[in-house]
């Protein structure tokens, strides 16, 4: 009876996660008459694949990155901070409902925000004479934009998760540090940070795999203009006669590879980061 509360979420989990991936899994290494096959990982490396795999890497990295350093001075500032108190609940409130808003409805709320007919970009025009592609070089459906974009769910998610361990700093450290004559960045750059490290180093790998995965916001976002694994991997399943459906399975599985392997990096950083933390 301890276990039948437990029973939807099995469920859901083997219907939509496990079932799912075993699939993508045992696909990649199928022929389309269902027999076994290493060809579908050999063509990863060849055409644009590769090319659309490293630009994916270089966006989820520099997302992760800029995502880390903003979330992380937000979240220093409510939780060590100076910044006044009651401003906490709010930003880890709204952090919560950001870090999952994705898909369609963000890709639609940055388009008619900094799109070529967004607020934004009229604002600028019509008030200042200013063109953002021609002026300023940005262009929403590009790297930059892309990478701006995922900063919308992936900040929230840096403050939802460095929060606790920020907090998990005990004043006597800090106490300790001052009462040697220890300055406020000397605290920071020889006590506090080498205890976060290894918490910083898996939020980022996390965030990396957050960002490798998203598929709607990407093409919801760029569509066919930014060639990234999500997009070439619409157009291998979508079902047309130029796909190659087990092309795309390999691609899947691809995806699912570098999303584990920085997912199992998040979750030996942070076990050994709760350490010090206790």
């Amino acid at each position: 009876m301890n276990w039948l509360g437990l029973l939807p979420f099995l469920l859901f989990s083997l219907l939509f996660l496990i079932l799912p991936t075993m699939h993508i899994v045992i696909g990649a290494f199928q022929t389309r008459d269902g027999s076994f096959t290493l060809q579908n990982i050999r063509d990863l490396n060849t055409g644009t694949i590769p090319s659309s795999y490293w630009i994916s890497i270089k966006i989820s990295f520099a997302s992760a990155v800029l995502g880390c350093l903003i979330g992380f001075g937000m979240a220093a500032a409510v939780t060590c901070g100076a910044v006044p108190k009651w401003i906490r609940a709010p930003l880890l409130t709204f952090s919560g409902v950001a870090s999952n808003f994705a898909g369609v409805p963000l890709a639609f709320a940055f388009l008619a925000t900094l799109g070529p007919a967004g607020l934004v970009t009229l604002w600028l025009r019509s008030e200042f004479g200013i063109v953002l592609q021609r002026d300023l070089g940005f262009n929403l459906l590009s790297f930059w934009g892309l990478t701006i974009t995922y900063l919308f769910f992936q900040i929230p998610l840096m403050i939802l998760i460095i929060a606790p361990a920020l907090e998990g700093l005990k004043r006597e450290w800090r106490e300790a540090a001052s009462i040697l004559g220890a300055s406020g960045f000397q605290y920071w750059r020889m006590v506090a940070f080498p205890i976060l490290f290894p918490s910083l180093l898996g939020t980022l790998a996390l965030l990396f795999a957050n960002a490798f995965g998203a598929v709607a916001t990407a093409i919801a976002l760029t569509g066919s203009a930014l060639n990234i694994v999500p997009i070439q991997l619409y157009a291998q399943i979508r079902g047309d006669v130029l796909g190659n459906p087990h092309l795309g399975y390999a691609m899947a599985f691809g995806m699912i590879v570098v999303t584990a392997a920085a997912n199992v990096l998040y979750i030996w950083l942070r076990a050994r980061s709760e350490r010090w933390l206790k």
